[in-house]
């Protein structure tokens, strides 16, 4: 059907010949079906698919997030069945049964599941997406018993002695050990399977604790026993290829996982050595989880649209900033992916690279050999590069360059480390480059966080004092007929009333006018001041908006951005 559902997607104008053609070989790396590849990469949503094969094969469409499947149907077809043809049991009516599909026309799936089940077969469409994560959600493997690992362990054999009397062999042997494999990937599956974003493995003097950041938040997952800390330790270096005999000095290194279905996971692993052992930090980078659409990410109509002009500018420097874990990186490789195509020529210095992205030249930032941003922004420069992404600008010789860059016919991308749009300039005067070298190369600069998104099975209304309101920033016209959201804890969520996360943005074009204020030699304040008037929402401002969409809390936004002092000049 892959071939057939481009031509008319095609044919009725939803998307381009080029982007049918883009989708095509993504599919043929992938191995995804059309329509999925093509929702991925952002040129056509899931529901538009859902709607447009709704019209073509006249059958209903299906909305399976909203829709609780009764465990009886789900019995009827395995798991296996429903992953080979992208189908799953809704419901059940008499003799027939209605069976959620991404490709309607597929009557060989239709005959097999007639004839596995005796019953006739409905079908209703829903995008290939949501059809996964219904097969995820209704099909999902047991929770991994941390007491059922346990069980396994002899812990006089694990005994690990003192530590100077260890060598690798003896690392090596008690990292093999079959509970200890069973507990490490217990950990990282576990860490998956929550949506973790990080893994924290941390040695105390008489405990080992093992936290999951979710949604921005540590909490403790399990204690093993503090004296597998070598064991486990021995065990993710192994896995990440780096030197278990080593335990004097910081390593890095990464571990990746096939999970099935074609699906990877990269975890990103660093071994820092403190007074009770290693601590070991794992980022899960998941490219399936990846969000390159811009208008997902959580932008503003007016904001998006002043990003886009930015970066599809011929020339100059956008940078975004804000701390780590803020979704920087994201930002930019959706932008990288806006304007990735076969006439332009990227090139990214990144430290680490996260993402692998086709079609961009990214290199690894080596400093022990001397690779740092200066020189591989210089090595760029003779390239041939039409736009530049430096993972950071940290130091004046970076920042020299990059301005460059910028000011001969070149668009870079960049990241600092401020806590807003308006402190961003000053840190760049502050590193030494010259006021007008400022202006004359900076089109944008961009502030973000990110906030917990209210979880959408607890959602409900809760009664706010009008002076908290006003405290928080709230305007007298926000504040009339204002409803407050909170999650009341649930299942889904963990009982923490949030599932997911939503970006503040605050987004502030470069005008005229901020231009002057920085010749004039405004500081941040009066900066931030010039910013709000003249239309740019501030983070808080930006987050209050949220509040009052129903995506996230008060308490979130006073957890991630800073109230806005009183304006004066």
């Amino acid at each position: 059907m892959s071939n057939r559902l481009g031509e008319l997607l095609v044919r009725q104008k939803l998307i381009s010949l080029q982007q049918l053609r883009s989708a095509q070989d993504e599919q043929q790396k992938s191995g995804d079906s059309l329509g999925y590849a093509l929702a991925k990469m952002g040129f056509i949503s899931d529901e538009e698919i859902t709607d447009f094969l709704s019209q073509q094969y006249r059958v209903q469409s299906i909305d399976l997030s909203e829709y609780e499947i009764d465990a009886e149907v789900t019995k009827m077809v395995s798991q296996e069945v429903c992953m080979r043809h992208k189908i799953i049991p809704v419901s059940r009516a008499g003799s027939s049964l209605i069976v959620a599909m991404a490709d309607p026309s597929n009557l060989h799936a239709i005959d097999d599941i007639k004839f596995l089940t005796g019953y006739n077969v409905e079908p209703v469409v829903a995008s290939e997406g949501a059809i996964s994560a219904a097969i995820e959600r209704n099909y999902a493997a047991p929770e991994i018993s941390y007491d059922d690992i346990m069980d396994g362990f002899d812990e006089d054999d694990i005994e690990v002695a003192v530590e100077e009397d260890l060598d690798g062999l003896d690392l090596e042997r008690a990292s093999e050990d079959a509970p200890v494999v069973r507990l490490c990937n217990a950990i990282l599956l576990n860490a998956i399977k929550k949506g973790a974003s990080d893994i924290h493995i941390e040695p105390y003097e008489k405990n080992l604790r093992v936290r999951y950041r979710i949604d921005g938040v540590l909490a403790q997952e399990m204690t093993p026993p503090v004296k597998l800390k070598n064991a486990i330790a021995s065990r993710i270096k192994i896995m990440s290829s780096l030197d278990i005999a080593e335990r004097r000095l910081p390593q890095d290194g990464r571990i990746k996982l096939k999970l099935g279905k074609g699906r990877e996971m990269d975890f990103r692993v660093s071994v820092l050595p403190c007074i009770w052992g290693e601590k070991i930090v794992l980022r899960l980078l998941d490219k399936s989880n990846l969000q390159l659409d811009m208008r997902k990410l959580g932008f503003g109509e007016e904001a998006l649209a002043h990003f886009k002009d930015a970066i599809h500018q011929p020339y100059g420097m956008v940078l975004v900033t804000g701390p780590t874990g803020s979704g920087k990186t994201t930002t930019l490789y959706s932008a990288l992916s806006d304007l990735n195509d076969v006439e332009t020529n990227i090139s990214t210095a990144e430290d680490p690279v996260e993402y692998n992205l086709m079609g961009i030249n990214q290199v690894q930032q080596h400093e022990d050999i001397g690779l740092n941003f200066a020189a591989s922004l210089r090595s760029f420069l003779r390239q041939d590069p039409d736009i530049i992404m430096v993972g950071e600008i940290r130091d004046f010789e970076t920042g020299e360059i990059a301005v460059k860059a910028s000011l001969t016919g070149h668009l870079v991308l960049s990241t600092l480390h401020t806590n807003d749009a308006p402190s961003t300039i000053t840190r760049l005067l502050n590193m030494g480059i010259e006021p007008f070298l400022v202006t004359a190369s900076v089109n944008l600069i961009l502030a973000q966080r990110l906030a917990r998104r209210i979880c959408a099975d607890c959602k409900g209304e809760v009664d706010v004092e009008r002076e908290a309101l006003e405290d928080v920033g709230f305007t007298a016209e926000q504040i009339e007929g204002a409803t407050i959201c909170k999650g009341r804890g649930c299942r889904t969520c963990g009982d923490t009333g949030y599932k997911g996360r939503v970006a503040l943005y605050e987004v502030m074009p470069f005008t005229e006018n901020l231009k002057n204020r920085v010749l004039e030699g405004a500081n941040t304040a009066q900066l931030k001041v010039a910013m709000i008037r003249g239309g740019v929402d501030s983070l808080r401002m930006a987050g209050i908006k949220k509040v009052l969409e129903g995506m996230t809390t008060i308490d979130e936004v006073l957890r991630v951005t800073a109230a806005d002092s009183v304006m004066h000049d």
